[in-house]
């Protein structure tokens, strides 16, 4: 399973130094995490989109400057299948950028994409009328009543205004529980905690929510 990463700041700060910290979480995993990696980020207002198929400890992360929003996922490909730079993400489209860490088996929805993450974000973006929050809210809501056995559902979204975050699991709390750390104006959310001296506390079971 895949490893993931938000950081939202009112001020900008040195993307390199919180990809150095996730590169760390993702070599040292359990679960292989070399499928390769993305990461998407705002500057000067627009969104910046990077994809690699090389492990993200083994490339230059010092290429990206300064944000105040970042999202990046290592990949830990499903059976190691479907290994393919742009079945990374995150995936995005001209508002919405998307994360995705889990399993679902037995997934009775119809929609377009390459792999699975990438139906779950345009099933959910079919139910946005302007609200993401309550479009993540159905959107899951429906996948869980048309799904066999969710071993993990785990999203963050973002826009270039607010982030939004579900997080839905049935088994291996110890590896799938998110974790946060807010310090004044910078919220960070990860897989696991980030090396370094933040105080860190876990994202409940079965939260879907917006995010300051």
């Amino acid at each position: 399973m895949c490893r993931l990463l938000l950081v939202k700041s009112d001020r900008e700060f040195a993307i390199a130094d919180q990809l150095v910290r996730f590169a760390h979480i993702a070599k040292n995993n359990k679960e292989f995490q070399g499928h390769g990696w993305g990461c998407a980020y705002q500057k000067n207002g627009s969104w910046r989109h990077y994809k690699n198929i090389a492990p993200i400890w083994e490339d230059d992360i010092t290429r990206f400057g300064a944000s105040k929003l970042l999202l990046a996922h290592a990949r830990s490909a499903f059976k190691d299948e479907g290994i393919a730079v742009e079945n990374n993400m995150p995936f995005f489209d001209s508002r919405y950028v998307f994360i995705f860490n889990g399993e679902l088996r037995g997934v009775k929805i119809a929609e377009q994409g390459r792999i699975g993450a990438e139906k779950i974000f345009n099933f959910i973006k079919r139910f946005d009328r302007g609200n993401m929050l309550e479009a993540l809210q159905r959107g899951t809501d429906l996948i869980r009543k048309r799904t066999k056995y969710i071993r993990a559902m785990n999203i963050i979204m973002a826009d270039d205004q607010r982030a939004y975050l579900a997080s839905i699991f049935n088994e291996e709390p110890d590896y799938f529980t998110l974790h946060y750390s807010r310090d004044g104006g910078r919220l960070i959310v990860a897989s696991d905690p980030l090396p370094g001296d933040e105080r860190w506390a876990e994202i409940a079971n079965g939260t879907v929510r917006a995010l300051p």
